[in-house]
């Protein structure tokens, strides 16, 4: 059986999701990057990283998810 009729969805659509989530994973290191950059200690930086890893990932997921 076809995933693709199962679901209802066309390939293309996949594809848009695959680089949707490529697109946030290059945003997101791009900020890890620059806050790693942006000197300071560690306790300055974590909650910086925790920050982006949070939004970037929960606006992936509510793409994936379709919310």
């Amino acid at each position: 059986m076809n995933s693709t009729k199962e679901s209802g969805r066309t390939p293309r659509y996949r594809w848009l999701k695959r680089s949707v989530a490529l697109a946030a994973v290059g945003i997101w290191m791009a900020l890890i990057i620059q806050i790693f950059q942006g000197g300071g200690g560690m306790s300055r930086q974590a909650p910086k990283c925790l920050f982006t890893t949070m939004i970037v990932f929960g606006i992936l997921t509510a793409v994936y998810k379709g919310i």
